[in-house]
C-alpha cells in the first residue's frame, strides 16, 4: 500500500508538469483545441489529489464502524473521478461550440504542437506506469487514474496531427472540430470509468474463470465432506471475500470438520491470495446436490 501512495504522490507532480507544458502550448499558439487539452489536464491534477486521498483512506484498518475495512474508498474515488471527467468533457464541448461560431486563426501552431507532443509523451509513459501498478496491486483507483491519463494521450495525438494541419488546410474551424473530438473522447472515458467503478461498488461477481478455480480448489481440498454449495465471492482491492456452505456427515466431530475447513481455506488462499473466508458447516440433510461436489 505504501507503493500505491508513493505512485499517487508522484502522479500529482507529473500532472502539474504536464499541465504547465500544455498551457505553454496554448499560450504560444492561441489554439482553443490545445486549451481544451490543457483544461482536461487540470482535471488530471484534481483527480490525482483525489486518488491519493482515497488510497490513504483505503489503507486504514478495519474498525467497529467499518468491520470489512475501507478498501471501497478506491472505488468511490474512481466514480467521483468519472463524474469530474464527464463534467469537464461538457465544458470542453461548450468551448468547441463557441470556437466554431467565432473562429480565429492559430498562431505559431508548430511550436505549440511540439510542446503538446512532449506533454503527450510524458503522459503516455506515466499512464503505463499507473496501469501496471494498478493491475499488480489490484488498485481500482490507480487503474482508473491510468486509464484517464491514457485517454488524454490519444486526444493529444489527434490534436498534434490536427493543429499541425490548420496552416496547411487554411481552415480555422478545424480547431473547433478538434476540441469537439477531445470532448467526445473525454466523455467516453468518463462514462467507462463510472461504469466499471459502479460495478465494483455493487459487488459484481468475479470473472467465471475465477469462480471455477475456487470451486475446483474446494473440490480438491475438502476430502471428507459431502458437498459445498452457494459459493459467493466479492472483491475489495486485493482482498477477496469468499463464503459458502459445506455439508458434512452428521456423525463428524467438530475437530474433523474444522480440519476440512482449514484445508479448504488454505487452498482458496493459495488460489486467490489475500482472502477473508466464511464457511457455514451443515449436516448431510442440507445437501442440495447442485453445488460443488467434493470427495467424501
Amino acid at each position: 500500500m505504501t507503493d500505491r501512495r508513493t505512485v499517487a504522490r508522484l502522479s500529482i507532480g507529473v500532472s502539474l508538469i504536464v499541465l504547465a507544458v500544455k498551457y505553454a502550448a496554448y499560450w504560444v499558439s492561441n489554439s482553443d483545441a490545445l486549451l481544451s487539452d490543457a483544461i482536461e489536464t487540470i482535471l488530471n491534477v484534481i483527480a490525482a489529489c483525489g486518488t491519493l486521498f482515497a488510497l490513504i483512506v483505503a489503507t486504514r484498518p478495519a474498525d467497529d464502524n467499518h468491520p470489512y475495512g475501507h478498501g471501497k474508498a478506491e472505488y468511490l474515488s474512481a466514480v467521483i473521478e468519472g463524474v469530474l471527467v464527464v463534467l469537464t468533457a461538457l465544458g470542453i464541448l461548450l468551448i468547441s461550440i463557441l470556437d466554431w461560431m467565432h473562429p480565429h486563426p492559430v498562431d505559431a501552431p508548430f511550436f505549440g504542437v511540439a510542446l503538446n507532443a512532449l506533454a503527450g509523451l510524458i503522459n503516455f509513459i506515466w499512464a503505463r506506469i499507473l496501469i501496471g501498478v494498478g493491475r499488480r496491486q489490484s488498485s481500482q483507483a490507480l487503474l482508473a487514474a491510468g486509464e484517464h491519463v491514457q485517454s488524454d494521450v490519444w486526444a493529444t495525438v489527434a490534436l498534434v496531427i490536427g493543429v499541425a494541419l490548420i496552416p496547411v488546410l487554411h481552415w480555422d474551424r478545424l480547431d473547433a472540430l478538434l476540441s469537439a473530438i477531445v470532448a467526445i473522447n473525454v466523455l467516453r472515458a468518463g462514462f467507462s470509468m463510472m461504469r466499471q467503478s459502479m460495478s465494483d461498488l455493487m459487488d459484481e461477481a468475479p470473472a467465471p474463470d475465477c469462480m471455477d478455480n475456487v470451486r475446483y480448489a474446494i473440490s480438491q481440498s475438502a476430502t471428507g465432506a459431502i458437498e459445498a454449495h452457494d459459493v459467493r465471492i466479492r472483491k475489495v482491492g486485493e482482498l477477496h471475500f469468499v463464503e459458502f456452505h459445506l455439508v458434512v456427515q452428521n456423525d463428524m466431530t467438530v475437530d474433523e470438520a474444522h480440519d476440512i475447513c482449514d484445508r479448504v481455506e488454505a487452498a482458496i488462499r493459495n488460489e486467490l491470495g489475500r482472502a477473508s473466508i466464511h464457511i457455514h458447516v451443515e449436516p448431510s440433510d442440507k445437501a442440495k446436490h447442485s453445488g460443488v461436489l467434493v470427495l467424501s
